[in-house]
């Protein structure tokens, strides 16, 4: 009996260690086969970029890659205009992109935006390079995406045009009653052979951007501001210092064919215009030289006050690979890719002293006066809240502002039924109340 038991215990703990041993040599092993699965299983994203961005982003892959080599990206685009329809269409439906690019308040009503904190805490990365613009990108206390540019905006002239016609070049501290003058001053010519002051590109922004400038906001419940900003843009189409609004969307005018073609002496338009130019130099289709200064100011308003509506990096949250697709975007809004952004001159949304030296480069490309970039006082082209950019932006001030430049309405009535709108159609819904 005794035997009996002895035999039982030396079983016992004979399989209390087998057990042991096993459990050990499972756990260590499972955490062995994990480790090489995320270094080296080959993972598949899909990326939307906005069309002027692309050939950055697929350099930027190009150098990324060299570290991930297990992270395959396809880079695709729309037209500006098709974009952020594209995108909601093809999420909606449960598939599309890993990772796009866009205003952020444009996707936050699709629910898809994936939350970014995790990711950040767990990389450690250092978001000090992104000064007071990384709360912008934060909504009920999360952050939901990362910015790779800013999109400030300047003024870009043909310096050929104006030493033909002898004319100094534009000031860096410009009202916009002297900057209105200048198109005068710089316009001639009719039909093929015209040459307009200036180019004004038919979005909203373009016409208020002067109201902005002074403090002003587009869903404030005062828009009074916006009554000048909407009458300097008739004004100058009366002028015959612009091409007209009707013109522009008949043609299918865009600010950059319009000013390569090289007879516009002045293009108000972001930062993402100097890469633009750049390529073109490159490509050898640019026959003239060109500068920026600032954009024009009401009075009363500090010279280099531009606008800046900071363009971001989103993830999905249904992507079935979250840390693969937070590895590009940290690194095209991190440090590396700032760099890289930077030295093709887009002014990036992270930004140190190394940047800033890439940024402005070795003084050989142009354009010369880029340094200006990096002085702006920066506003909001608009509140980063839900629904602005979609129905302030994009349907009121857009419809109303058209009436009045089609001269269906007057500018009095567009600014009244502005605000109505933008209390019975945005604030109604999206305002504290």
């Amino acid at each position: 009996m005794k035997r009996m038991f002895s035999l039982v215990g030396i079983l016992l703990v004979c399989f209390s260690l087998l057990v042991a041993c096993s459990s050990g040599g499972a756990e260590k092993g499972s955490s062995e086969q994990e480790k090489p699965k995320d270094s080296n299983e080959k993972v598949s994203l899909k990326m939307a970029v906005f069309p002027a961005d692309e050939g950055v982003f697929k350099r930027g892959y190009e150098n990324f890659k060299k570290d991930h080599p297990n992270i395959e990206i396809t880079i695709e685009t729309f037209p500006q205009q098709q974009y952020y329809e594209k995108i909601r269409m093809q999420l909606s439906g449960g598939e599309g992109y890993d990772l796009f690019t866009g205003q952020m308040d444009n996707m936050i009503d699709t629910g898809l935006v994936a939350p970014l904190d995790n990711y950040i805490k767990e990389s450690e990365m250092d978001v000090a390079g992104y000064g007071t613009m990384y709360d912008t990108f934060k909504a009920d206390g999360k952050v939901l995406s990362l910015p790779y540019r800013k999109s400030n905006w300047m003024l870009f002239y043909n310096k050929t045009l104006f030493d033909e016609k002898g004319v100094e070049y534009p000031s860096d501290d410009m009202t916009w009653d002297e900057f209105r003058e200048l198109a005068k001053k710089m316009t001639s010519g009719s039909g093929e052979s015209k040459v307009y002051g200036a180019y004004l590109q038919q979005w909203p922004q373009t016409w208020y951007m002067s109201a902005v400038q002074d403090g002003a906001s587009i869903i404030d419940k005062d828009l009074a501001p916006f009554k000048d900003a909407l009458q300097l843009r008739i004004d100058l189409e009366k002028d015959g210092s612009i091409m007209k609004w009707s013109e522009q969307v008949t043609t299918g005018a865009h600010y950059n064919a319009a000013f390569q073609k090289g007879n516009i002496a002045m293009n108000m338009i972001g930062d993402w215009h100097v890469a633009q130019l750049r390529q073109a130099e490159k490509e050898g289709t640019l026959k003239f030289d060109w500068d920026v200064v600032p954009i024009p100011h009401p009075k009363g308003v500090a010279k280099n006050t531009s606008l800046a509506l900071p363009v971001s990096i989103m993830m999905n949250k249904n992507t079935k690979h979250p840390k693969e697709a937070f590895e590009f975007l940290k690194y095209m809004t991190g440090k590396e890719g700032a760099e890289l952004l930077a030295s093709e001159g887009y002014l990036t949304g992270y930004m140190d002293e190394d940047i800033e030296k890439a940024y402005l480069g070795d003084g050989t490309q142009k354009p010369e006066n880029l340094h200006y970039f990096l002085e702006t006082k920066e506003y909001p082209e608009y509140p980063m809240l839900p629904g602005v950019k979609n129905i302030v932006v994009d349907q009121i001030f857009k419809q109303e502002g058209e009436l009045a430049l089609l001269e269906q309405k007057s500018v009095d009535d567009a600014i009244k039924e502005i605000t109505k709108r933008v209390k019975d159609e945005w604030a109604s819904k999206y305002a504290d109340k």
